[in-house]
């Protein structure tokens, strides 16, 4: 996807490899997406950045407080996310944005490294139900024990772990979801209003089963 470009960035050198996590590196909060798009996250090198997706996303966090501006069009376009960081269940672009159980397994440790080095976080969201699961599965394979019944997606749905973590659902602000709103300005602002009033009333956590 990188070398067969579309016509608007055919001029445009693509990043073209897996995509880094982003953000505060003593974040409370994490969002975890599906995978960078086509030509957004893998065209910039940026998870969120330079499609419609990330727009609804950093507009929602610019209003919430955890970001400095509430667009992200490249790199060096000076977006710097306060008590936030981003990642993604898949580091790469998957084909028609739909990833293999193959490639969400291999990407796994990523996303379970990350979650040791944030020792800090309280809130998780999780953008769309793919991601939902492999939060779980990450949680898990990091020694985290999952409440019975195992907690199920939903948008809005909240999700008590390990020492207060909390796991809150939503759905992908993917154009899919926006344009045909399923998902509203307002349900996807109301999302992270929730999170920094959960990151206000739970306890600190210890995330020492994830290292």
């Amino acid at each position: 996807m990188a070398r067969e470009k579309v016509r608007r960035y055919r001029d445009v050198e693509y990043w073209g490899r897996p995509v880094p996590g982003f953000g505060d590196p003593a974040a409370r909060l994490l969002v975890v997406g599906l995978a960078p798009a086509a030509h957004g996250g893998n065209r910039t090198g940026r998870i969120f950045t330079g499609d419609r997706s990330g727009d609804f996303l950093y507009r929602a966090l610019h209003r919430a407080g955890f970001a400095n501006q509430p667009i992200s069009t490249d790199r060096d376009d000076g977006l710097h996310l306060t008590d936030c960081y981003i990642t993604a269940a898949v580091r790469c672009a998957p084909p028609e944005n739909k990833p293999r159980p193959i490639e969400l397994r291999r990407c796994r440790p990523f996303l379970l490294e990350e979650m040791a080095l944030l020792r800090r976080v309280r809130v998780i969201v999780a953008l769309g139900q793919i991601a939902h699961q492999a939060c779980l599965q990450a949680l898990e394979a990091g020694g985290i024990c999952l409440p019975t019944p195992r907690p199920r997606f939903g948008h809005g749905q909240v999700a008590f772990l390990h020492e207060g973590v909390v796991l809150l659902g939503s759905y992908h602000p993917s154009q899919q979801n926006t344009q045909t709103g399923r998902l509203t300005d307002a349900m996807f602002q109301g999302i992270f209003d929730l999170a920094g009033r959960l990151l206000v009333s739970t306890p600190v956590p210890t995330m020492g089963g994830t290292g």
